[in-house]
């Protein structure tokens, strides 16, 4: 069978009214992660306006929206908790009322990431109407909790639901590229003890914010030495917060400890980013911890699947059969070659392909700049462009498959 890829984006520009209305409808929902019933369930009700064949709702509150029957499963993916709009006073209209003119759409997630979710939607409505089914099953999932864990709603979907794509293609914004990979990343907290004293007499006691002293020196050393990779760049490494334990103000702290976001690229392990801190001089003279943080807080139903708070780099090769289904379909759609780079954030690919090896693509509408910022907005036009490519995708990875 063949795609008429015209009819393809014509139909996808008719439908941007509507999905622009269901994009405002989303904003207008907080959805934080841990607040996402309501916005599911909205989802839900324009997956079965949609003509979805199957809607599911998992235990952890991820909603599985399925169309067509065939053999070959592939997925797309959108979260759908939003971070917090932050000081109010920043935004120009009220992040919840979906704001828009001509151009765009301005609004809370509307990049970050209920545009995805939009054009995903009508891409299943587009399959329906054009009757592009074919021997392949789509899987639209909206995914909870990804901004405090990202990664964690796939982990789930994966290793208790039992669900395994050939691939997946995740729409967070891509700017117009098609993104092929991201650096992973680590939350690690350092800890040292001390002992409390009175601060008027501090040689009796042992501070522990002085022992972190040096050993903030040489993690800020480490960050500059770490292993790069010619596709992912180099890893990095930060100090993010930092805490002390301390009876008052007028006493020595008998514990300090900091938070370090690390970032891997291609061939860096956990055990590896662990040992590097464990083994500088500083660490080991203070007998400093250096420990995993854990993530296990419940999402909207109440459901906890705890995890350790590692997310694997992931990336597949230009030349993969994914990606160049994505480029042949950009290609062919809208007549130029599109641009594959990596991101620079982190993704559910973490878990898809970093944990899992289910390989991961991803391209999605909006501006990277865009997500979580004040004054969000999503180009209209971006929204018609990534519904088309998620209606022609799963049909050309298939025919691809046929015609080998």
């Amino acid at each position: 069978m063949k795609i008429d890829f015209k009819q393809v984006l014509s139909m996808a520009r008719q439908y941007e009214p509507a999905m622009s209305a269901f994009l405002q409808d989303m904003v207008a929902i907080p959805s934080e992660s841990g607040n996402e019933k309501t916005i599911i369930r909205r989802i839900k009700a324009e997956m079965a306006l949609a003509g979805f064949d199957r809607i599911d709702i998992d235990p952890m509150g991820n909603i599985l929206g399925y169309v067509g029957t065939g053999k070959h499963l592939i997925a797309m993916d959108a979260h759908v908790d939003t971070v917090g709009p932050g000081n109010l006073d920043n935004w120009t209209h009220d992040p919840y009322k979906g704001y828009e003119d001509d151009t765009f759409i301005y609004g809370l997630g509307t990049s970050d990431q209920a545009g995805g979710m939009a054009a995903m939607v009508y891409a299943g409505k587009i399959i329906k109407d054009l009757g592009l089914e074919t021997d392949y099953t789509l899987l639209v999932t909206g995914t909870v909790q990804e901004e405090v864990c990202d990664g964690l709603c796939w982990q789930y979907i994966i290793e208790q639901d039992g669900i395994r794509p050939e691939f997946v293609v995740c729409t967070e914004p891509s700017s117009g590229k098609i993104r092929r990979g991201q650096k992973g990343r680590m939350e690690i907290r350092v800890r040292v003890d001390g002992k409390s004293a009175h601060a008027s007499v501090p040689e009796q006691g042992e501070n522990a914010i002085f022992k972190m002293a040096p050993i903030l020196c040489e993690l800020e050393q480490l960050g500059g030495r770490l292993k790069e990779d010619p596709f992912l760049g180099r890893g990095t490494l930060t100090v993010s917060e930092i805490f002390f334990t301390s009876p008052s103000r007028c006493a020595v702290a008998d514990a300090c400890w900091v938070s370090v976001d690390r970032r891997l690229t291609t061939g860096e392990t956990a055990e590896d980013a662990i040992n590097e801190i464990k083994n500088l001089p500083s660490v080991m003279a203070a007998r400093a911890g250096v420990t995993l943080y854990d993530y296990d807080l419940p999402s909207y139903t109440g459901f906890v699947y705890p995890t350790e708070c590692y997310f694997p780099s992931w990336s597949i090769k230009e030349d993969h059969r994914v990606c160049q289904t994505l480029v042949d379909a950009y290609s062919r759609l809208f007549d130029q070659t599109p641009e594959v780079d990596n991101w620079a954030f982190s993704t559910n690919g973490v878990a898809i392909m970093g944990r899992h090896n289910i390989p991961c693509i991803g391209f999605g509408p909006g501006q990277i700049d865009q997500a979580h910022t004040p004054d969000e907005k999503l180009a209209r036009h971006d929204l018609v462009e990534a519904a088309a490519m998620y209606a022609i995708i799963p049909m050309l990875y298939t025919n691809q498959i046929k015609n080998q």
